[in-house]
């Protein structure tokens, strides 16, 4: 499952393409529940990229540089240690 909140977006349709309108200070959160496709690969010359997939083919794509993905991880080796989720 995935969920995409656009907050006070608005988008133009014009002659097929569409297209941001106002200003550019908006933000927006996606969540994608039910994973199960994982990969990590390369992305340019100096990041990794995680690609996360759902059972429907929502495809969530995240790029980090290298301390960012060592940060994620820790994170996940440290609840690994400290959770009961993992058990």
């Amino acid at each position: 499952m995935l969920t995409l909140d656009l907050e006070s977006f608005m988008f133009e349709l014009k002659d097929g393409a569409v297209k941001h309108i106002g200003p550019s200070d908006k933000t927006a959160t996606v969540k994608c529940y039910d994973v199960e496709g994982i990969e990590v690969r390369e992305f340019g010359d100096e990041r990794a990229k995680l690609v996360f997939e759902d059972e429907d083919g929502n495809e969530v794509q995240v790029a980090l540089f290298p301390e960012e993905a060592r940060a994620v991880a820790r994170g996940i080796d440290d609840l690994d240690k400290e959770s009961e989720i993992f058990e």
